[in-house]
């Protein structure tokens, strides 16, 4: 008989009932992904009409977030600006996570000169402060969503890639992985197949509080003027609107505001319930 040699399995995962800030954010996730799908269904009104007949008028019952200096409605406003917010939530960090992940999960196996190379080029990007270089990268593009993606893709893939490459270096020293050169397994179905599955997990977890930064980020550019421009419903848009009439109209800034905070408050629940959920077994 001719004995058959398995690779060893890769570390296993325990299995747990899910955390409840997990469900937690998992249901508010879903909440805001309604919105965002079917805005028109849920929104009283236009977000764009002008009513000048209903400026700086408070929370009634026909505008239960009341409406902003144009007589536009705030509610209709929010809810239609959860499909910018997330659109900017899935921009900001979708390219940054690939493109950083499978990057260091290269540097971190292959070593050598590709990873000196890649480090000193990480190193040139967090010399300047994340949210100043964003800024000057915008400034030289022009303002709108499309430069802010390319601006935060530019600076945002470096910390995925210094997570990927850490987690990456460490797993191909484990028996699994030696084992599978032992095999005669070629170096990428090592890499990609058993290393990076297991590697991927601290990115991962990143990835949903990047999303909540990647919103207060989006939120503060359109505060600037250099994300979404106005007339978009945009929350960070919205509340500097409003800033000029907090204290005779308060709830043109505090809405929108407080679905910012919701919003961050999401991600940063289903991260932390990722974090527990894809811990590896003791």
């Amino acid at each position: 008989m001719t004995a058959v040699t398995t690779v060893p399995a890769a570390p296993a995962r325990a299995r747990r009932w899910p955390k409840p800030t997990l469900l937690i954010g998992l249901t508010l996730l879903a909440v805001l992904i309604v919105a965002a799908l079917f805005p028109a269904a849920l929104a009283p009104h236009s977000p764009t009409d002008f009513d000048y007949e209903a400026i700086l008028q408070g929370p009634t019952a026909r505008h239960p977030f009341g409406t902003d200096n144009f007589g536009r409605d705030v509610l209709s406003r929010v809810i239609y600006g959860t499909r910018i917010d997330l659109q900017i939530a899935l921009f900001t960090t979708l390219f940054p996570f690939v493109f950083g992940t499978l990057l260091g999960a290269l540097t971190g196996f292959r070593g050598r000169w590709a990873d000196a190379v890649v480090g000193r080029i990480a190193d040139l990007v967090v010399v300047f402060p994340f949210l100043v270089l964003v800024i000057a990268i915008v400034a030289v593009l022009g303002p709108g969503l499309t430069n802010m993606y390319i601006a935060v893709s530019a600076v945002g893939w470096v910390s995925y890639w210094r997570l990927t490459r850490g987690e990456v270096m460490s797993q191909k020293k484990a028996e699994y992985a030696q084992a599978g050169r032992v095999l005669g397994y070629s170096p990428s179905r090592i890499l990609l197949r058993h290393i990076l599955p297991n590697a991927v997990t601290p990115a991962i977890v990143y990835l949903m509080t990047d999303m909540s930064l990647g919103i207060l980020l989006g939120a503060s550019l359109g505060y600037l003027g250099l994300g979404a421009q106005p007339p978009t419903p945009e929350w960070g848009v919205m509340v500097a609107d409003g800033k000029n009439f907090m204290a005779t109209a308060w709830w043109i800034s505090t809405f929108p505001g407080l679905a910012l905070t919701l919003a961050g408050v999401t991600f940063s629940l289903i991260g932390d319930g990722l974090a527990d959920a894809l811990r590896p077994r003791a």
